[in-house]
Formats: structure tokens, sequence, C-alpha cells
């Protein structure tokens, strides 16, 4: 098809869901649901207008899955960052991210060995590609930047932000037990490099990335009146440093673009004594931008905005490229079964298990075991996989179980997103 084709199209879309956006909610239908119905309909299932077949398209994918994730997962960070590190807030997201996510994998591999026929490793491997929830996906469910947040939202966005790190070294670890990956002697690279060093490194290098640079711009604009400008330029220069660095040190880039997003938001202002409110004329972007009161929360807003545009294209791209992926799939029964465990039973049973014994409402927890939602994650992943060995039947096997699943999440739970999300406002507010 020509570029001419493919611009009339893509424009036309992103024009109708910006008219219709209002009609869709109302028809409890999400944008990522439309999105993957016009994937079918341009695939080998429909008009046969995208043909991209996951095996031979496996690195042009992931490049693209990854960029999608690393924008997302700085954009969750940077709404997440006003709450202070240590308040207790942080301990179920990160129960969820680090134990419910490793149970997942647990409970998927058991399912992989003992009902699936899957080979060991490749069990591992599935759990590692279906455990991590996407951030990307769940902009219904996610946090608002505020220092006192809904926790739901807040717990769910800090998972989704944390465990596409946290579920990686698995990936690895079902990659190396197929031969695919090092794991050394007895497993030690895989115990200190791919999973300690990689996780701990990960946050570390992510945080000082985000600290340093943010602190550096916010001393230019208040003291010298430099470096005003370009936020867009900003956003994506701090992503691509902290996922650099982290990635030359052989570190988790997931965890540490996250980490970035966190500590650029916690960025303090730097108040000059005595200095005055810009005037009424000057409040604009770059009044704001250069007065010591307000700098830092002009900068982390704008990077923000920025962010969710991208984050908003990213969501309609790959997506689209999920519904027309969907006739690569192999359909069975075992598919039917499988994803209906995962999202219920296997979910709801790592969600009670990694949480016991936290404060949680029985409304709250029901509804976090519920948007375990699967995404763009479990598609990058996927191409991870294959692009580093995964083949043949196996190879099959798991793009139909993973596709399937995540193009099953998206219909369910955009489905029930809205209503659910309006009645647990509700109940928390007659609670309140």
């Amino acid at each position: 098809m020509s570029v001419a084709f493919w611009s009339l199209l893509l424009g036309a879309l992103l024009i109708v869901m910006v008219l219709a956006r209002t009609l869709l909610a109302r028809l409890l239908l999400s944008s990522a649901m439309i999105y993957l119905a016009v994937g079918v309909a341009l695939g080998p299932l429909g008009l046969s207008v995208i043909r991209l077949d996951p095996v031979e398209h496996a690195g042009i994918l992931q490049a693209a899955t990854e960029v999608a994730l690393l924008i997302s997962l700085f954009t969750v960070g940077l709404k997440m960052g006003a709450v202070p590190l240590l308040d207790r807030r942080w301990l179920l997201p990160l129960r969820l991210a680090f134990i419910s996510m490793a149970l997942t994998v647990g409970l998927i591999t058991l399912v992989g060995v003992w009902a699936l026929g899957l080979p060991l490793g490749a069990a591992i491997l599935l759990g590692g590609i279906l455990a991590p929830t996407d951030p990307v996906l769940a902009s219904g469910v996610q946090t608002t930047c505020s220092s006192d947040p809904d926790r739901l939202r807040f717990s769910l966005a800090g998972e989704g932000g944390l465990n596409d790190g946290t579920a990686f070294p698995f990936v690895l670890l079902g990659l190396g037990l197929l031969g695919l990956h090092e794991l050394g002697a007895q497993g030690w690279r895989w115990w200190l490099l791919d999973l300690c060093w990689a996780t701990l490194a990960g946050l570390l290098i992510g945080a000082l990335a985000g600290a340093l640079i943010g602190k550096l711009v916010v001393y230019l604009r208040t003291r010298h009146h430099l470096a005003v400008g370009l936020d867009e330029f900003l956003a994506l220069g701090l992503v691509a440093v902290a996922y650099g660095a982290a990635q030359l040190c052989l570190a988790s880039g997931f965890l540490a673009v996250f980490a970035a997003g966190l500590a650029l938001q916690r960025v303090k202002e730097q108040p000059r004594t005595q200095e005055p409110e810009p005037p009424a004329d000057e409040t604009g972007d770059d009044g704001l931008a250069t007065h010591s009161q307000h700098a830092s929360a002009a900068m982390s807003q704008a990077v923000q905005g920025f962010n969710e545009q991208l984050e908003s294209l990213a969501e309609l791209a790959l997506v689209l490229l999920v519904g027309a992926m969907l006739a690569y799939t192999t359909p069975t029964l075992a598919l039917c079964w499988f994803v209906a465990l995962l999202l219920l039973p296997l979910r709801g049973a790592a969600v009670l298990l990694g949480t016991l014994g936290e404060p949680l409402a029985a409304h709250q927890r029901s509804m976090v075991c519920w948007f375990g939602i699967r995404g763009i994650g479990s598609i990058f992943y996927l191409m991870f996989a294959l692009q580093n060995g995964l083949s043949g039947e196996l190879a099959q096997q798991l793009i139909s179980l993973t596709l399937v699943t995540v193009a099953a999440s998206i219909v369910l739970h955009g489905v029930s997103v809205g209503p659910l999300m309006k009645w647990y406002q509700r109940r928390e507010g007659a609670a309140t």
C-alpha cells in the first residue's frame, strides 16, 4: 500500500478517536478495543493490508514494543513521584510487583508443565512473558500525579511500572533452561547478574540520572535563565540516557527509566528569598519555567504531558499490530481455558497470597485481583524470546498463547474498566 493510503487511514483513525471518545465511553468501549478491531480488519483475517508475521518481523516488533514500554514506564514514574519513597503506600505495589509477580510465574509454570505439556524452560518463559501487568493499556486505572493518590490506582500503576522490569530475569531463566541464554554454573550468573544486579543497579542508575539531570535543568533555568523550552527533548533525552546507561552496565533498562521518572518528579524547587510571584502577563510556560518557586513543577508537568501524548500514539500503533497478528495464532481448546484460568483464578491467587496481611478493603482487593491487564509488555518479551532463538512448534505455541491472552485482556478489561471504576469511586465516596 502507498504512503498516501497509510497517511489517510491513520489520520482518519486519529480524528475519529478524538471525535468519538465520549461516545465510546458511554458504549463501554475503550480506545484499545477499537484499535484491536481495526487491526483485525486490516490483517490477514480481514482485508490483508497488514501482513506482519511475528517470527519474521520479531526484531522490528521488539524494538517498537520496547520504545512504547519505555515511554509508558517513564510516564508512570512521573505520576507516582509525588509520594515520598518511605511512605507506607509503596508497600502494596512493591508486594504486587515482586511477590505476586513471582507467584504468577510459578503458577503459570505449573499449568504449562502439567496441563500444556511444555518443557520446564518453556513453561517458565511463558510465565515470564505473561506475568507482568501492562502500563501502556492501564490508563483507565492509573494514578494521577498527587501527594495523596487513590490507593487502588496508585498500587496498580506501581505494579505495572515495576513488574515489566522484575519479570525480565524469569524470561532469561526460561531461555537459559532452553539453552538460549547463559545461566552460569549452577545458575550463578542468573542469580547475581540477571536477578540481583540488574534489579538494584537499574533502579539506582535511573534514580541518579533523573535526579542529576532534573536538578541541573532547574538550576540553569532559575539562576541563569538557560535550558528553557524543548521539554520534549528533555523527556526523550532522559529516557534514552537512563536506558542506555543501564543497558551498558548490564542492568534493567525498564527499571532505570521508571526510576528516572520518579526521581525527576521529586526534584525540589530552589526558591530564592524574597523573589516575587511572576506577574500575570508572565505566567506562561517561560515565566513559570524560570521562576525559582515553580520551575521544577513546570518542568515535570511539561514532560509528563508530552509523554502521555506519545503513550497514546504508541498504544494506537501497537494494539493495531496485535490485532493484525492474531491471524498467526493457532486456535486450540487450550487457548480458551488457559486465558480464563490466567485472568481469573491464577491472578486472584497470586494477588491474595502476595498481599497477605496487607490492610486492604475487600472491594479494593477484588479490584486488584481483576485488573491484571496484559498487553505490550507481554508482546515485547515474546519478541525478545523469538529474537533470542525460540523457534519451531514451541514458538508457535507461545505466540498463540500470548497474543490471544493479550487480545482477551484488551476486550475484557476494556469493557469492564469504566463501570467498575465508577462503582469504585461511588463506593469510596460513600465511605468517605
